[in-house]
């Protein structure tokens, strides 16, 4: 039995934080649990030495000074003071007016109103529960299909996840050790593909069955000529400004992810306070927000470096790596594998926690096998949208449960979220089959020109060669 146990110290490892996880103990009490109890075990039965366990302190300090996850704090709090200080509602409205004589217009706002403000906030709570409050009740009113309506906004707000500068793209670089700079430029293109093709099936569900996707009536069409340029406008010119702040910022080399963050803030309490709603009970309902989830992410990553620093020292960075490249079709066959895994273990973890725990166990495994990191952080960031909208357990879903009337039932929530899952899956093939789409704004190297460094050294003066140094000089006295 001990023998059996020390030759399979890994895969046992891995089963019991599966089997922790399963009976819905918290994520981060669960690593933490595991770690230490394998760890101890390692110990007695040789495997890993006592002071081992002592790196942990570094583990520990390497998390509590690390710049980049400042910006988790900062764009949550970005995020939950846009929600409330009005530049969604004239978003909303100025869209919805002006696609409102189309066939699905109000669905191609809320669509492109998700876009913008994934842009800005990047989180998905924000964005849904915003859009949801707003554009839900009109949506039903004028005789928008209810499973079509809860779907397009739970996708919308998704989309957030995706579109820089989201949380889950700086988590993916920090875990890869990757410039989050670029990995947001990477994820342009297929954040671009993603709209388009919930756009698409909007434009072929109003054919298919219009009756699901009404155009707005003439006397709900109340704004027209420059009162809808002046509404547009209105909540256009403030997105810009934000979205250059935090995303042009960072584009430009002007700042980290964090100190755009904090501008993101300044700039979303500077409106909310131009929209006249910045009160004290806005500010205390964001920094409550903001102090719960950034809590949560911290014990998450602490309870996975405990987990991971036992699960390498037992020999799991072998056994994974392993695994994973001794699948049939070598890259191809990793990143279906892959790809599957998460699509599946979506439907029980959360985002933080296939983060912090799947991906440092991938990592290594793409990096061997010649993937690019960038890609591969995209890709992951594509599929685990699809987290955020499983039925049942997709956190999307759960907001718009929460927002929706009584009227409309959860079956509708779900069913109407399915349309949307495979169009997410659509753009994880998308990536996979045209990497290009994510590399092609950062496969650009420099030009030069051999021509012009010839003539340049053509101006410059020539030198003599110096003579060897002569080695045989006698010492003087």
């Amino acid at each position: 039995m001990i023998t059996f146990v020390t030759d399979n110290m890994a895969p046992l490892m891995f089963c019991g934080l599966i089997l922790f996880m399963l009976i819905g103990y918290p994520a981060a009490f669960s690593l933490a649990a595991v770690g230490l109890f394998f760890g101890f075990i390692g110990i007695e039965l040789g495997l890993i030495r006592a002071d081992f366990l002592g790196n942990l302190t570094f583990q520990l300090f390497a998390i509590v000074s690390n710049d980049l996850l400042l910006a988790i704090p900062f764009f949550t709090l970005m995020g939950t003071i846009l929600e409330r200080c009005g530049l969604t509602e004239d978003l909303l409205e100025g869209f919805g007016q002006l696609f409102g004589p189309m066939r699905g217009g109000l669905s191609y706002a809320v669509i492109l109103v998700g876009a913008v403000l994934g842009a800005i906030t990047g989180t998905v709570a924000a964005s849904v529960i915003a859009m949801g409050i707003i554009s839900m009740p009109v949506m039903l009113r004028y005789g928008y299909s209810v499973r079509h309506t809860t779907g397009v906004i739970a996708a919308s707000g998704t989309i957030t996840q995706l579109i820089p500068p989201s949380l889950v793209l700086v988590v993916l670089a920090d875990q890869l050790g990757k410039s989050v700079g670029d990995m947001y430029l990477g994820a342009i293109g297929p954040s671009c593909i993603q709209v388009a093709l919930f756009g698409i099936y909007v434009a072929l569900l109003s054919l298919w069955r219009p009756q699901d996707v009404p155009a707005l009536p003439p006397e709900a069409r109340t704004l027209r000529g420059w009162a809808l340029v002046w509404r547009c406008t209105r909540g256009m010119v403030p997105s810009i400004i934000l979205i250059f702040l935090v995303l042009g910022t960072i584009f430009l080399g002007l700042a980290t992810p964090t100190e755009a963050g904090a501008m993101g803030v300044v700039g979303g309490f500077i409106l909310a306070w131009l929209n006249r709603r910045l009160t004290w009970d806005l500010v205390y309902q964001a920094m409550s927000s903001t102090m719960r989830i950034t809590a949560f992410v911290v014990f998450i990553l602490i309870g996975a470096r405990v987990f991971s620093l036992v699960f390498q020292g037992v020999g799991g960075k072998e056994w994974i790596e392993h695994l994973l490249t001794t699948l049939p079709g070598g890259a191809v066959g990793f990143l279906v594998f892959v790809n599957l895994f998460i699509f599946v273990i979506a439907f029980f973890l959360d985002f933080f926690e296939i983060a912090f725990i799947i991906i440092p166990l991938l990592a290594p495994v793409a990096t061997k096998l010649g993937i690019d990191l960038i890609w591969f952080g995209v890709l992951i960031g594509a599929n685990v949208q699809t987290s955020f909208m499983h039925p049942p357990f997709g956190f999307a879903l759960f907001y718009i449960r929460g927002i929706a009337p009584p009227s409309v039932k959860s079956s509708d929530i779900y069913m109407g979220a399915i349309p949307w899952v495979f169009l997410q899956v659509i753009l994880v093939a998308i990536v996979i089959v045209w990497p290009q789409t994510v590399t092609f704004l950062l496969d650009k190297p420099p030009v030069v020109d051999p021509r012009k460094i010839e003539e340049q050294m053509r101006g410059l003066p020539s030198f003599e060669p110096l003579p060897p140094p002569d080695f045989n000089i006698s010492p003087s006295r």
